[in-house]
């Protein structure tokens, strides 16, 4: 059996693909080549879109042209289908590619207020009028308030992973309750989930918390994560450092993924309900504090139980939309 491919490895060898499509168009044999690869593991195709994403954000960075000058293209050879080229590739790879991570890619025209809001297991990719991107986790909402000034999103509840194109004349703001949250350029998530404190992870770039201009606030650079104290009057705490595999396993929903690490098993559970209406019922309070680890499907809960059944010699019950665990009775 072949072993399957980290998150990591998928991630470079798509911006590997990126930068080859930034080249010039791909000859036939190469084509053939992505097509069988994007054809694969199922995660590939949304990560040509995040490699397409970060590339968009670099070279807008770049000073453009002062004079710039229209090269109007050629014409393909007749008779002939013009050879793949990287916007071709990503509205090929946006219309199979996100059905298959179960990704929905919305292009809007922001308007004042405008909402944006996922059901329960949807996740959707928003491209926002500026270039910027918005991926929505399930049950999330935000509302897009885009003026001449300021590029101003308030994430009302639920879970975001932002990436930000630079504007130099419009930053981009995060409403957060008493905590506005300001990125020049970058990459980051917010989750806001009710009864825990919002949680910032940055995963490249930097961004500024606390109103502009006023003392106490903070800076995350990349590679840190922060939680809210529930105050707002209580002082920010300093980001903490966090690896990149910490990264990863914080945005595996991204790919349908939850990634566990030693959280016990009655949290492993609640977060399964988030993606699915089949809820985790643990009736044995041991059982319940046992630690979980491992990355699972998020849309099978009913798989996740079975696998915790086996590892902790537990009985499994189904009973209409519930999955009851319990400790197997004791033979005497």
């Amino acid at each position: 059996m072949t072993e399957q491919e980290s998150s990591r490895y998928i991630d470079a060898t798509a911006a590997d693909w990126i930068a080859r499509l930034d080249r010039g168009p791909l000859s036939q044999e190469e084509e053939q080549t992505l097509e069988a690869w994007l054809s694969g593991d199922p995660r590939r195709r949304g990560a040509m879109l995040r490699a397409n994403a970060l590339s968009a954000l670099s070279e807008s960075a770049e000073a453009p042209d002062p004079q710039p000058r229209a090269v109007p293209p050629a014409p393909p050879e007749p008779h002939m289908p013009p050879a793949i080229s990287r916007r071709r590739m990503l509205a090929w790879t946006g219309a199979g590619g996100m059905a298959a991570a179960s990704l929905a890619v919305l292009a809007i025209t922001t308007r004042p207020a405008a909402a944006i809001t996922t059901g329960l297991g949807e996740v959707r990719r928003v491209t926002l009028d500026d270039g910027s991107t918005i991926v929505l986790n399930t049950q999330s909402s935000l509302r897009v308030r885009y003026g001449d000034k300021v590029r101003r999103v308030e994430l009302l509840y639920g879970e975001a992973y932002f990436t930000v194109v630079p504007d130099a004349r419009r930053p981009f703001v995060v409403d957060l309750p008493g905590r506005p949250l300001r990125a020049a350029r970058g990459a980051f998530r917010v989750r806001r989930i009710e009864g825990k404190p919002v949680d910032i992870l940055v995963d490249q770039g930097g961004l500024s918390l606390g109103e502009a201009g006023t003392a106490g606030g903070v800076f995350m650079p990349a590679q840190t994560r922060l939680s809210l104290p529930g105050s707002v009057e209580s002082p920010l705490p300093a980001p903490q450092a966090i690896s990149t595999d910490h990264i990863a396993r914080a945005l595996a929903w991204r790919d349908g993924k939850i990634a566990f690490e030693g959280e016990r098993l009655d949290e492993a559970a609640a977060e399964f309900a988030r993606y699915s209406r089949t809820r985790i019922e643990i009736r044995d309070p041991v059982l319940a504090g046992e630690p979980v680890t491992g990355l699972f499907s998020a849309s099978d809960p009913v798989g996740f139980s079975h696998a915790i059944a086996r590892v902790f010699d537990a009985q499994l019950d189904q009973q209409g939309n519930a999955v009851i665990l319990t400790r197997r009775a004791r033979q005497p």
